[in-house]
């Protein structure tokens, strides 16, 4: 069913927005999206055309605030559907793109910085926009969901209380992660979640939040294993709702790519035959969006 004749239908704003981040020296790219009732028009942001009401007003009080965090090598952009969706949804909504593991600079790709930097950013993210004078008065207070993708699904269990090592951490060897927990964090959802820093007995004991996991039947890069990681795992393993997405890669979880960049040479564009990305994405947006109103 639609909306009641008459009520306002909520869009999807977008404001462009930095965060400092002094331990690692650099500047982070985020992009904000909102539920805002001005009229929502294609615009292009880098090279997707997205259906957005540019620096609109927010519309609403006490909204939920979500944060994605991508994967490795990827962009803030690669889950702009599901920002929109849920901005629309009454959610705002900030994409981070993660400084030195993204598709433009991966020169961290793999190392302990990397572990460390990923949940520090989200911290920076969450501390930023809460302080925003047009949008922080609007959120719900100390409060976020952190929805993570393959590498962003490590960040979102790093934030929430995950006790991280680098190098072989099944065998007890390897660095102990430097991590600090964001008590703000309420909610997780995992899609493909890159697990294999928390292999250490008791690693996720301290990630104690319902978790929304799913995880792909044909994916090539994170193993079944992370995922039993996860519902073996956490404090509460009855809080873990599960699935396997039947057919799926693992880089199905992402908006579909432009004509232009879907290509064979191009591994996030491509999903297993007979994978409808597209028909997707709005049964996954349904599924986190019922997650979040039952988590609340």
């Amino acid at each position: 069913m639609g909306p009641a004749p008459g009520t306002p239908v909520r869009n999807a704003g977008w404001i462009s927005a930095q965060v400092s981040d002094p331990v690692q020296g650099v500047v982070l790219a985020l992009h904000v999206v909102y539920p805002t009732l001005a009229a929502a028009h294609p615009v292009q942001v880098g090279p997707y055309r997205i259906d957005a009401a540019m620096g609109a007003p927010v519309d609403g009080a006490d909204l939920p605030l979500v944060l994605i965090s991508h994967g490795t090598g990827g962009s803030s952009l690669t889950h702009r559907d599901l920002a929109i969706g849920l901005a629309r949804a009454g959610r705002v909504v900030v994409l981070l793109e993660h400084a030195g593991n993204n598709r433009s600079d991966n020169s961290l790709e793999g190392t302990l910085a990397n572990l460390e930097n990923r949940p520090r950013h989200v911290r920076l993210a969450i501390d930023a926009i809460l302080a925003d004078s047009a949008i922080g008065p609007r959120l719900l207070d100390d409060s976020a969901v952190l929805i993570g993708h393959s590498m962003g699904g490590y960040t979102a269990l790093a934030a929430a209380g995950g006790r991280a090592v680098a190098g072989a951490p099944e065998s007890g060897q390897g660095q102990a992660v430097a991590l600090s927990p964001d008590r703000r964090v309420k909610a997780l959802v995992l899609l493909a979640p890159a697990c294999g820093w928390f292999g250490a007995h008791g690693a996720l004991a301290g990630v104690d939040v319902p978790i929304l996991l799913r995880t792909a039947e044909h994916d090539a890069l994170a193993h079944h294993l992370h995922a039993h990681l996860v519902t073996a795992g956490v404090r509460d393993p009855a809080r873990v709702d599960f699935q396997v997405v039947p057919n799926a890669g693992h880089h199905s979880f992402q908006s579909p790519f432009p004509a232009s960049m879907t290509r064979p040479g191009f591994p996030p564009s491509q999903d297993p035959a007979g994978f409808d990305r597209a028909a997707y994405q709005p049964i996954l947006l349904a599924e986190i969006v019922a997650f979040l109103d039952r988590a609340a």
